[in-house]
C-alpha cells in the first residue's frame, strides 16, 4: 500500500488517482503517526513555494517522520516541490531547510521565461543502470516550477531550459524524486511513475 503525505501543500488527488489507475492502493495520510510499516512507499507531493512548505512539514511533524522513514531504508518518492524538499535547503525568498536526504540546494532558474511551465524533455543519465527502461530518453513531461536543483551526483535525469541545465530526476538508494509531474504527463508519466515506484521498493541501497 502507498502512503501519500497530505500536508496541505500539493495535488494529492491527482497523485492518488494516478496510482489508482496503475492498480495501486494509495491513501492520504494527514498525520505522521499514520505512516506505519503497512505502507511500502511514501510519496511527498508539493506545489508552491519552498519556504512555507518546509515550515508546514516541520510544524506538522512530517519532516522528522520522513527523515526517520528514509533513514530506516524505506522508499520515499518526491514529486515537483516534494523533490525539492528532499534536498538540503531552498533559496526561494530566504534560506529554508529541506529534509537533507539529497545533497544540494534549490536555486532560481536563470532562464528568459519563468516559471518553467509546460512540456519539456528529460534525458536519462544512465545512472544507476536499469533505473528507467519503460520510457525512452528524451520523452516529454509536464513541468511547473521556477527553482531547481542543478548539479547533483544523484541525477538520474536532466532537462534544459533556455541554456540552463538542471536535474529533473534524482535517485539515491531508495529515495527518488521528479521535478516534473508524472501524474500529469499522460501514458509516459504513468509508466515512469510505476517503474520508479517499483524500483525503489525493490532496490537495496
Amino acid at each position: 500500500m502507498i502512503a501519500i503525505v497530505d500536508y496541505q501543500v500539493g495535488n494529492t488527488g491527482n497523485v492518488r488517482r494516478a496510482f489508482s489507475s496503475l492498480g495501486e492502493e494509495a491513501r492520504l495520510l494527514a498525520s505522521p503517526a499514520e505512516l506505519t510499516t503497512e505502507y511500502t512507499l511514501a510519496v511527498l507531493p508539493g506545489v508552491g513555494a519552498f519556504g512555507p512548505a518546509s515550515a508546514r512539514l516541520r510544524a506538522s511533524g512530517w519532516a522528522d517522520r520522513l527523515i526517520s522513514w528514509a533513514s530506516e531504508g524505506k522508499p520515499l518518492l518526491g514529486i515537483c516541490l516534494g523533490m525539492q524538499l528532499l534536498c538540503e535547503r531552498g533559496l526561494e525568498d530566504g534560506n529554508h531547510p529541506g529534509l537533507g536526504l539529497i545533497p544540494g540546494e534549490i536555486r532560481l532558474l536563470k532562464a528568459e521565461k519563468i516559471p518553467h511551465m509546460g512540456w519539456n524533455s528529460v534525458e536519462w543519465t544512465g545512472q544507476p543502470p536499469g533505473f528507467v527502461t519503460a520510457v525512452p530518453s528524451g520523452e516529454y513531461f509536464y513541468f511547473v516550477h521556477s527553482y531547481a536543483l542543478f548539479d547533483s551526483a544523484f541525477a538520474a535525469g536532466r532537462t534544459s531550459l533556455g541554456g540552463a541545465n538542471f536535474t529533473s530526476m534524482v535517485l539515491r538508494g531508495r529515495i527518488a524524486g521528479f521535478q516534473f509531474h508524472p501524474e500529469r504527463s499522460g501514458r509516459a508519466g504513468l509508466a515512469l511513475l510505476s517503474e520508479a515506484a517499483d524500483f525503489i521498493r525493490k532496490e537495496v541501497p
